[in-house]
């Protein structure tokens, strides 16, 4: 495991250890679930943008035309 020194302004830390408290786990580990939260929803852009070089608008539509065309069921309506 690797050590950071991370510099916050007072402001912020003092919310920061107010939040951790609240959720009743330790600073470094309302931080590292900050970051890791940060980080998975970065990967999560750039899985779905290179997905999304791999489709085409032809395929799309192809797979759509598949699709009955009838009511949601009263459960699914919007």
């Amino acid at each position: 495991m690797s050590t950071l020194s991370v510099r916050l302004p007072d402001s912020l830390h003092k919310r920061v250890k107010q939040m951790a408290e609240g959720e009743g786990v330790s600073m470094n580990q309302f931080i590292t679930l900050a970051i890791t939260e940060k980080v998975s929803a970065l990967i999560t852009v750039e899985y779905l943008e290179e997905r999304a070089k791999r489709g085409s608008r032809q395929k799309f539509e192809a797979v759509l035309a598949n699709v009955p065309d009838v009511e949601p069921e009263v459960y699914d309506r919007l």
